[in-house]
């Protein structure tokens, strides 16, 4: 988001922050907002006149009302007002925000739960099973695929193995991927857990699992480096051979011996 946009969403995330402050069911808060999302993504006129700056603020909330009433609760309602009320860069950004929130306040469930670590570690595994099948990830990423279909394959494979906010995430991350592939809708989601809880995430990649002593010295370590804490997420790829490679952002640090035994081929070919 530009300029405008970033300030606007921060008076959006106040009122989101305050509406969970008075004990707003993260769930449902979620499930309306996401709604609020995909009614934006569906009409371009609805965007423009609810982000329109010749419109004054008591109007654009009027049309909230009048559009969504009593299809929304009062606390999406707010979050939304607040929304509207404000000066956006771009019309598509009022849709990001909305969808970005919704996320959050499921985060935030997870987290009130004490099940946001297993949330971030289902959305990382599940990504990586998706991206090793490519059938699957066909599957769940068809435009304009049969949305029931979908749904039915994600609840067959996390029901009774993932928590209800993952299962709610990968099946609105298949349904309405907003234009996106399914993986990377699933790593804005982990962006979006990662920035609540003020962490960032690196992914590390190794030939064999860590014990707990070198994934608590890993953390350590990258915590240092990054001035904050960092989640770790393990993938294992016996191509690696030995050592490992941490991905942050668009940082990576290659220790691996695979990539030591490429440079010493390259070395011998010059």
């Amino acid at each position: 988001m530009r300029g405008s946009s970033r300030a606007a969403f921060a008076a959006g995330h106040d009122a989101f922050a305050a509406a969970l402050g008075t004990g707003a069911f993260g769930s449902a808060l979620a499930g309306d907002l996401f709604g609020v999302t995909a009614a934006l993504d569906s009409s371009a006129s609805l965007r423009r006149a609810l982000v329109d700056p010749s419109r004054d603020a008591a109007a654009k909330r009027g049309l909230v009302e009048t559009l969504f009433g009593s299809r929304i609760s009062a606390s999406a309602a707010d979050v939304l007002n607040a929304l509207v009320s404000q000066r956006w860069a771009d019309d598509q950004d009022l849709g990001d925000a909305t969808e970005t929130l919704a996320v959050e306040a499921l985060v935030a469930s997870a987290e009130a739960g004490g099940r946001l670590d297993a949330l971030e570690d289902d959305l990382f595994r599940f990504g990586r099973l998706v991206a090793a099948d490519s059938g699957l990830r066909d599957a769940l990423s068809a435009h304009g695929g049969d949305e029931s279909v979908k749904i039915a394959l994600v609840e067959a494979l996390l029901e009774g193995k993932a928590s209800t906010e993952t299962i709610s995430l990968v099946r609105q991350a298949a349904v309405s991927p907003r234009g996106r592939r399914f993986g990377r809708v699933l790593e804005s989601y982990l962006a979006i857990a990662a920035k609540r809880r003020d962490q960032m995430t690196a992914t590390v990649t190794a030939a064999v699992p860590l014990d707990d002593t070198q994934r608590q010295r890993l953390v350590q370590a990258l915590s240092g480096i990054y001035n904050g804490p960092v989640q770790v997420n393990i993938v294992l790829d016996p191509a690696v051979v030995g050592g490992i490679r941490v991905r942050v952002g668009d940082e990576v640090v290659d220790g691996t011996i695979s990539r030591r035994i490429q440079e010493a081929e390259r070395s011998l070919l010059l």
